[in-house]
C-alpha cells in the first residue's frame, strides 16, 4: 500500500472533510524550501509548512543541535527543576523581545501560548482584588483552536458548535487604512467601562482572517490607550514573530511595548512543537506573594522540553546571522516588486505585503473561506509544484527564508498564472 493509502486508514486530518478530500500528498524529505513526495514530486513550500519554518526543510544546524541534546536530556520535569537549554533560550528571547519583557512561561504551542497570556492578565487582576475579567479583541483575529483562544477569536463557523461555551469578549473592529478612527472610537469608548482586563491583538497582520494589515501608527495609539487606562495588552505574534513582518517582532515596528507578547511556530524554526509566553516584570511580580492561592496554577507535561528548547537555540542562532538578514530583505524587496506590478491586474482586488508576507485577494462574488474558488487556486499551484494554500479568495506566500530567487519567481509565476483561473471563475 501507498502512503496516502494507508493514512487514509487511521488519520483524522486538521481542517479537512475527510470524506470528500482528496488523498493526502506523501513527503518523505524536504531540503531548504523544498519538499519531496513519496511519488516523486518536487514542491516549494511557499507557505512554509503552516508559517512554521524559517531556514528551509532538515537544516543540518538545528538537526545538529537537536542531536546533542537528544544525547545529553530528551526531558525533566520543569516544576522544581531546571535545564541550560531553557535558561539560555529564556535569556536569549528576551534580549531580541520588547524591552518591556521580563519572564518567559513556557507551553507547547501557538493556541497554548495564547490561553497562557489570558490566565495570565486575568489572574493578574483577580491577584489584586480588582475586578478586570472583560477581554477586547479585534472582530476578524485568531488566536488559536483551544476554549479561551477560541473566544477571543473571530465568531464563525469554525466555532459555531462550542458557542455556548465561549466567554464573552468585547470585540472591535480591525483599523485597516481608512478606518483608524472608527476603531480607535469603539475601543474608547469600551474603556469607559472599568472592567476591561486585558487587549489581545495579532500585530500588524492577521493572518487566518486573509492576511488583513493595517498600520503600526494605528496600533501604537490602541496599545498607549490600553496603557492609559490600566488595561494590559496582549501581543500575539506567533504568526508574526521572528522576522516575518521585516523586522524581529512586529511589535517593534510600535513605541508602546506590550505587556504580554506570544510566541510559537517560528520558534524553532519549525522543527519542534514550543509555545512561550512572556510577560513584563509588574505582570510577574503580582503573583509573588505568600498566599500560595496567587500561584499561576498552569503547566504541561512538556513545558520547556529540552529538545525543543535546543532547536529554538539553534532557529535563533541562524536568525540573527547577518546572512539570514539579507535574505528578509531580498524578499521583501522581491514581495515589493511583485506587487507592484500584479496589483493592475484585472481581477485582483487588492495586494497586501508586510515583510515577507504576501497576500492578492482576488475579486469574486464572495469571499468566504468556503468559496470553491480555494480548491482550483489549491490544485493549481500544486501542478506546477508549489504549495500555496489560499484562504478563499485569497492567496498567499510566506516563504522559509531560504528561498532562492528562482524559486520566488516561479511562486509568483504560479500565483499570477492563478489571474486567468479568477477570469473564468467569475464568467461561470
Amino acid at each position: 500500500m501507498t502512503l496516502a493509502a494507508r493514512d487514509q486508514q487511521v488519520i483524522w486530518h486538521p481542517y479537512t472533510q475527510m470524506k470528500t478530500a482528496a488523498p493526502p500528498i506523501p513527503i518523505v524529505r524536504g531540503e531548504g524550501a523544498l519538499l519531496f513526495s513519496e511519488n516523486g514530486e518536487v514542491y516549494i513550500d511557499a507557505v512554509s509548512s503552516w508559517w512554521v519554518n524559517l531556514h528551509g526543510h532538515a537544516h543540518p544546524y538545528i538537526a545538529e543541535k537537536v542531536a546533542e541534546q537528544l544525547r545529553t536530556l530528551e526531558h525533566v520535569i520543569f516544576a522544581g527543576f531546571t535545564h541550560p537549554a531553557a535558561v539560555e533560550l529564556a535569556e536569549r528571547l528576551l534580549q531580541v523581545l520588547p524591552d518591556s519583557q521580563s519572564r518567559i512561561f513556557y507551553s507547547d504551542n501557538g493556541s497554548t501560548a495564547v490561553e497562557v497570556a489570558l490566565k495570565m492578565a486575568i489572574q493578574y487582576w483577580h491577584n489584586q482584588g480588582v475586578a478586570k475579567t472583560r477581554i477586547i479583541a479585534f472582530r476578524d483575529s485568531y488566536h488559536g483552536d483551544t476554549f479561551g483562544a477560541m473566544a477571543v477569536s473571530a465568531r464563525s463557523t469554525f466555532t459555531a458548535p462550542f458557542q455556548q461555551y465561549l466567554f464573552e469578549v468585547d470585540f472591535i473592529d480591525v483599523p485597516v487604512p481608512g478606518r483608524e478612527q472608527e476603531t480607535l472610537a469603539q475601543l474608547e469608548t469600551l474603556l469607559q467601562e472599568n472592567n476591561k482586563a486585558a487587549f489581545i491583538y495579532e500585530p500588524l497582520v492577521l493572518g487566518t482572517a486573509g492576511m488583513v494589515m493595517y498600520a503600526p501608527d494605528i496600533l501604537d495609539k490602541l496599545v498607549a490607550l490600553c496603557q492609559q487606562h490600566q488595561v494590559l495588552t496582549i501581543a500575539d505574534e506567533v504568526m508574526t514573530g521572528f522576522g516575518r513582518t521585516g523586522r524581529t517582532f512586529a511589535s517593534h515596528y510600535l513605541s508602546h511595548t506590550p505587556d504580554i507578547v506570544c510566541l510559537s511556530k517560528g520558534l524553532t524554526g519549525g522543527t519542534m512543537a514550543l509555545g512561550v509566553t512572556s510577560c513584563s516584570r509588574q505582570l510577574y511580580e503580582a503573583f509573588l506573594h505568600d498566599d500560595k492561592t496567587k500561584t499561576f496554577f498552569h503547566g504541561h507535561s512538556y513545558t520547556a522540553n529540552p529538545i525543543a528548547c535546543a532547536a529554538g537555540l539553534a532557529s535563533l542562532d541562524l536568525l540573527l546571522q547577518p546572512e539570514t538578514q539579507r535574505q528578509i530583505s531580498r524578499i521583501c524587496s522581491s514581495h515589493g516588486a511583485f506587487a507592484a506590478r500584479i496589483k493592475t491586474l484585472p481581477y485582483v482586488k487588492e495586494v497586501r505585503q508586510q515583510g515577507t508576507i504576501l497576500a492578492i485577494e482576488f475579486e469574486t462574488a464572495t469571499t468566504s473561506y468556503f468559496n470553491n474558488l480555494r480548491d482550483t487556486l489549491y490544485n493549481y499551484a500544486l501542478q506546477q509544484g508549489v504549495v500555496l494554500r489560499p484562504l478563499g479568495n485569497i492567496i498567499y506566500c510566506i516563504p522559509p527564508y531560504c528561498i532562492t530567487t528562482e524559486q520566488l519567481t516561479r511562486v509568483y509565476e504560479t500565483m499570477e498564472g492563478m489571474h486567468s483561473l479568477v477570469s473564468s471563475h467569475s464568467a461561470q
